[in-house]
């Protein structure tokens, strides 16, 4: 309760008071004490950051520093506002008559611009300075920015001003020329746990660790955001007690493990599981979008988890997670990984357009669940190549050595009568020579066959797939485009992912 008796929620209650109590945000705090403790405070900040990080926050305790009534020794503001004064006490309420805090998301004229710009002609009334608040100050017309240039440049002394933006890419350069920048930076996890459970204590109520952590993942880095939900969850326990079952019922969230053992079933393939458990958590109110979303956590803590597995002690992971990803990272490869991120990114999209989200997401996990045990291109490059490359290749003989023949025996010789002498050199011829064995021709060397080149470009690489694998072929020609080829690696662009 506030001082009027009436309900003030948490973001407003514990809002930071001073540069001690600003959570995840040491550079900033750093430079700001150095410059009140030497005196050299810049005559414009600009603060820029995501939402409920603390810029205008940040932008209030600077006005405090600048108006205490306390000093320092050596009569400087104080690096730490004392927060009883009048002017820390008025301020902090946005009643300080020197401290003007500006929207400029509903004042963006050139006008409102003229206004600030006379009042800087008068010194302040009570404060040390006149200190200008201007909050998302992108939102400011293109004359509102041109009339800001000369104060910016040249405020008198006793004008400071502080401005503040989520979207710092359109504050025209020439006004962050004349500025001091500030980037605040998103809050970590474990900032937020620390900060929740500092809140929770002084609250009275017991919130599980569990339910903690949900709700300081779900804030995404924004402390008002997580402040938000948790007030939620305090309003609604009865036994100032809450656990991880009413934050997930209260976000919409899909349960954790159920999550996990969706994830392994589709990478193992088992589409009636995967089918059944889906259906589980739509029936207990989980969105399709948010399961995707769920989904998509696991793929990348997994990915994140096999190039860098300290992962889980930065992110402060609960004991199933740790236990789910030690065991399901050894059997996944990369390519797997990238094409299931690939899928389920076009598959909330799909749940988005469609008027029955729940087929679409069932339809996108069955594509998953198929892709998953797809042999990628690279590997079919790889083993075509072996394929093509690696026959036997016949090692060349020695010329046979021929062996020698017996001698050729000659008949014996049969008992001659005696005859004439015209009548023996008539049946007698003239005696043949001795038959000499013929030397054996030695056989042919066997000549290893040339290995064939790889293609020399795409068109030969398709002919030759189609040669051997022409549903192949056809897919490379027809459904993909060529990104790189440096034979024998192939890089192809498919309509729904990279191969």
């Amino acid at each position: 309760m506030n001082d009027t008796g009436q309900y003030q929620v948490l973001a407003r209650k514990y809002r930071p008071t001073d540069f001690d109590s600003l959570v995840g945000q040491s550079a900033l705090v750093r430079t700001l004490t150095n410059a009140l403790k030497i005196g050299r405070i810049a005559s414009a900040f600009i603060l820029t950051g995501v939402r409920g990080v603390g810029k205008t926050t940040t932008a209030r305790i600077i006005a405090k520093a600048l108006n205490c009534q306390r000093t320092d020794e050596d009569g400087n503001p104080p690096v730490k506002p004392c927060g009883v004064c009048t002017h820390c006490h008025s301020i902090a309420g946005g009643t300080h008559m020197d401290v003007m805090e500006m929207d400029a998301a509903s004042h963006t004229g050139i006008d409102d611009i003229r206004d600030i710009i006379d009042s800087t002609q008068y010194k302040p009334v009570t404060a040390r300075y006149k200190v200008f608040i201007l909050d998302e100050v992108h939102m400011l017309s293109k004359s509102a920015f041109n009339a800001l240039l000369k104060i910016l440049e040249e405020p008198p002394p006793h004008v400071k001003f502080i401005l503040a933006t989520t979207d710092i890419d359109k504050v025209p350069v020439t006004v962050l020329s004349r500025c001091q920048r500030f980037d605040l930076r998103r809050l970590t996890v474990q900032d937020l746990i620390g900060l929740y459970n500092s809140i929770v204590a002084k609250e009275g109520f017991e919130v599980s660790n569990d339910a903690i952590r949900t709700i300081a993942v779900a804030a995404d880095g924004s402390a008002r955001d997580g402040l938000s939900i948790l007030d939620q969850a305090l309003a609604l326990t009865t036994d100032r007690k809450v656990d991880m079952a009413l934050v997930v019922s209260m976000l919409g969230l899909a349960d954790k493990q159920a999550i996990y053992d969706i994830f392994k079933s589709l990478m193992c393939g088992e589409i009636t599981a995967v089918l059944g458990q889906v259906n589980t958590l739509y029936n207990a109110g989980a969105d399709p979008v948010t399961v995707l979303h769920a989904l998509m956590d696991v793929n990348w803590l997994l990915t994140r988890y096999k190039h860098t597995p300290d992962i889980l002690d930065i992110l402060s992971v609960s004991e199933m997670e740790r236990t789910a990803c030690t065991h399901m990272a050894p059997g996944l490869d990369i390519p797997i990984l990238t094409r299931t991120w690939q899928v389920l990114q076009k598959g909330i999209s799909e749940c988005n357009q469609t008027d029955r989200p729940i087929m679409a997401l069932e339809m996108v996990l069955v594509r998953v669940a198929y892709m998953a045990h797809v042999q990628s291109v690279e590997s079919l490059v790889r083993s075509a190549t072996q394929q093509n490359s690696g026959q036997v290749t016949a090692k060349p003989t020695a010329a046979p050595v021929s062996t020698p023949q017996p001698p050729v025996q000659q008949p014996p010789l049969q008992k001659k009568h005696r005859q004439k002498p015209c009548q023996q050199a008539k049946q007698h011829p003239a005696p043949q020579p001795a038959v000499q064995p013929q030397p054996q021709k030695p056989q042919p060397v066997v000549q290893p066959q040339p290995q064939k080149p790889p293609p020399i470009n795409f068109k030969d690489g398709v002919q030759a797939f189609k040669s051997w694998a022409p549903i192949l072929g056809n897919t490379m020609w027809l459904g993909a485009s060529l990104v790189s080829y440096t034979p024998p690696q192939i890089m192809l662009s498919h309509a729904h992912c990279i191969l």
